[in-house]
């Protein structure tokens, strides 16, 4: 078991940053030996939080492959945009570093199949740092499958409703000029571009890749309007942002079916109005129900209309995880799931075991993407799912059993969450 991890960071830019003010940094097990950017403005800003945080004074690079060459470095943490990055978290597989990826899909189906093959050949773990899978809604829900007190899991909804058209797509990010990278993904695919943050969770609920897995898949998009619409009222109607054509969908719906029956229903919704932010998170079994609508737990017998009753079931059904998390004091970011995700990879580094999102899940989740677009483009035509396991989904080795586990309920008093 290592003491101290040494991490190099590829990646300084909002998402990256935050990672590391709110979490990495404080985090006495961590130290950042290497941070990496192409803008010297976020590498700059990167270093003086961490001298303000008290920790050393990080080397300073615009090449990742000095980050993943470097002898010292354990893990290597790829906070970039979503183009390429599956192909850097390679190049840092084959040099031996543990790797997270943020959250996002693959270009491809072939970076999907490279994945997969480099961790076979090399051993090294990836992991898809989809902090949805520590959240506290989604782990009671895990915690009442395990236990059997939902019966069978027959239907599941999640999504990425998020107004993006003001926070991301057309604001610059600090220090830069262009707009947001996913603006360009916007204006050239049409596709489910963001969908792991509930299909995360439930494939974990399913046992994707584990005794089930996802074997077809069929995507529709709706027009595209919202982007244009946006931009001829913000820029003005002659602006280049309001005569761009916009490929993306506002509206994507994908179905999802699997091996043994069960069906998953992703929503992506980011270029229109919309009140709130949701996850439309549910499972829908025989015995019951859990839903972010309604922040309701159902079981069958229950008044019907029962509504915002998740206090009293954490009280009765909460994940230990999170038990013990919200009795030591949740960290900032995103409800605490982000400093989970991380503690999560950390802890596997410093044991040396697989990580609780492996390859094989980080593969899947990526290749929602294209294999979205594929359907999209066929009017919705039904897809196969690759198995990325080649089989060894029926009969897959033994979890490795920690608090951080999500594919059982562990309960492990030997590490904290602190």
């Amino acid at each position: 078991m290592k003491e101290k991890i040494r991490v190099g960071y590829v990646g300084c830019g909002r998402r990256g940053y935050g990672i590391v003010k709110h979490n990495l940094a404080d985090m006495d097990d961590v130290e950042i030996v290497m941070i990496c950017d192409l803008c010297e403005a976020s590498l700059e800003r990167m270093r003086a939080l961490l001298e303000e945080k008290g920790r050393p004074t990080p080397k300073m690079t615009t090449d990742y492959r000095e980050v993943i060459s470097n002898p010292d470095i354990d893990a290597v943490f790829f906070m970039t945009g979503w183009s390429g990055r599956p192909q850097m978290a390679m190049e840092a597989m084959r040099a031996g570093k543990y790797t997270a990826i943020e959250v996002g899909c693959a270009d491809d189906l072939q970076e999907c199949f490279d994945l997969v093959r480099t961790y076979e050949e090399t051993g090294v773990p990836v992991m898809m740092l989809e902090n949805c899978c520590y959240g506290r809604r989604e782990m009671m829900a895990l915690r009442l499958v395990r236990e059997g007190l939902f019966g069978d899991v027959v239907h599941c909804t999640g999504g990425y409703h998020h107004d993006l058209r003001e926070e991301d797509l057309f604001r610059a990010p600090k220090g830069e000029e262009y707009p947001h990278y996913r603006l360009g993904y916007y204006k050239t695919r049409n596709y489910e571009n963001y969908p792991t943050h509930e299909l995360g969770p439930i494939s974990k609920i399913l046992r994707i890749n584990r005794g089930n897995r996802m074997v077809k898949l069929a995507s529709f998009a709706s027009k595209s309007a919202g982007l244009k619409e946006y931009a001829a009222r913000v820029f003005g109607k002659d602006s280049p942002e309001a005569n761009t054509e916009y490929a993306q969908g506002d509206i994507v719906t994908t179905l999802i079916t699997c091996a043994d029956g069960s069906t998953v229903l992703l929503n992506l919704d980011t270029t229109l109005p919309r009140a709130y932010y949701s996850r439309n998170f549910s499972v829908r079994e025989t015995l019951g129900m859990s839903s972010e609508e309604g922040h309701v737990v159902f079981f069958d017998g229950m008044p019907h209309k029962i509504r915002d009753n998740e206090a009293e079931m954490y009280e009765k059904y909460d994940h230990p995880l999170h038990a013990e998390y919200v009795s030591k004091g949740v960290k900032i970011g995103h409800g605490g799931i982000d400093w989970l995700v991380c503690r999560a990879f950390i802890e596997s580094v410093k044991a040396g075991t697989n990580t609780p999102i492996d390859a094989y899940d980080t593969a899947a989740w990526l290749a929602v993407g294209p294999l979205s677009e594929q359907s999209v483009k066929a009017g919705g035509a039904p897809v196969d799912f690759p198995d990325f396991t080649n089989g060894k989904w029926m009969n897959r080795e033994p979890v490795v059993r920690g608090k951080y586990c999500l594919d059982e309920i562990v309960v492990d008093d030997s590490i904290s969450v602190e």
